[in-house]
């Protein structure tokens, strides 16, 4: 039984911890968190290391901005560890500060995981290897942004918001007809904003200034919309999310061709969570062959992610 430490108790912590009870090689050994939680099996964060004999591998689950950045190079001095981290242009920074931390103390760290970065990197180096002659392009949503949804909240007069991501479909016609054009992500993207305002407050005024806040709104196109706290709770509240991968090139010659892998997701704290899971089976494993240091994705087989046995992924192939 592999013994999975849950360290943060957001969303994601909850869908880790929901996730690793459906599984039947794997069990929560302790949820860790800076905040008291009413759990039996909340530890404190603070005293982790006392239970370094009792787990094999710890899923970080706070924020990358945050938390990550700061809990993964010290956890893993004493512990493997797992991370979503996903602040693209740092990941190869973190990477080689975990490699090191961890050959040092002869730990393993698999960073990044989840959908993007994670199994939306997979694809974008799948399709350039395969389609080296080529373009590729990424799209996102539709799907909620939390951290868009929090920057709407920040603005005064503002009492609750929701954001979507939305790729717009004349674009992604475009690419999958072979058209020519320059992809602009700003101009691929729709971001539509539901907000409830306080009583009295200048509609006019909290639009412009959601559509001119620079690095969440400005440049892309932004609709915004005004309903009631009831409206936003029945039809805004769910964390769907999703998005495209789409790789078009020369296959081999003048053959065109066009590989697309998409997401349409319910639920992003569930589903990243369960990419996480199959993730720390694979962590588990390469650790037990002497694997040091840190990994991605790019170092995992798709056989180490599996509960089933290689006799029986092969029936898959």
């Amino acid at each position: 039984m592999i013994r999975v430490g849950i360290v943060g108790y957001g969303n994601l912590g909850k869908s880790v911890r929901k996730g690793i009870e459906l599984t039947s090689d794997m069990e929560v050994a302790g949820i860790f968190s800076r905040r008291k939680l009413d759990l039996d099996l909340y530890r404190p964060l603070l005293n982790i290391k006392e239970y370094k004999d009792q787990i094999d591998l710890l899923i970080l689950c706070g924020s990358s901005d945050k938390d990550i950045l700061c809990q993964g190079p010290e956890l893993l001095k004493d512990f493997n560890t797992l991370d979503s981290f996903d602040n693209h242009s740092k990941i190869k920074e973190y990477y080689y500060q975990m490699d090191k931390i961890g050959k040092e103390n002869g730990s393993l760290a698999l960073i990044s995981t989840g959908w993007d970065p994670g199994l939306f990197s997979l694809n974008r180096i799948l399709g350039t290897a395969i389609l080296p002659e080529g373009e590729s392009f990424t799209l996102w949503g539709k799907g909620v942004s939390q951290g868009h949804s929090a920057a709407v909240r920040s603005i005064d007069g503002v009492l609750d918001a929701t954001q979507y991501t939305i790729p717009k479909p004349e674009i992604l016609e475009k690419i999958r007809s072979g058209g020519v054009f320059e992809f602009d992500s700003h101009k691929a993207h729709l971001r539509e904003v539901y907000a409830v305002i306080e009583d009295g407050a200048d509609e006019k005024e909290i639009e412009e200034k959601i559509k001119s806040m620079p690095d969440y709104f400005a440049p892309y196109q932004t609709q915004v919309h005004f309903i009631s706290q009831e409206e936003l709770d029945k039809n805004h509240k769910k964390m769907l999310h999703g998005g495209h991968v789409i790789r078009r090139g020369k296959a081999s010659g003048d053959g065109d061709a066009l590989i697309e892998f998409n997401l349409d997701l319910q639920s992003n704290p569930d589903f990243t969570a369960a990419v996480d899971i199959a993730y720390a089976r694979a962590l588990y494993r390469l650790s037990k062959e002497g694997k040091k240091g840190a990994i991605t994705v790019l170092d995992v087989a798709p056989k180490y992610l599996s509960e089933e046995s290689y006799d029986s992924l092969l029936n898959l192939i």
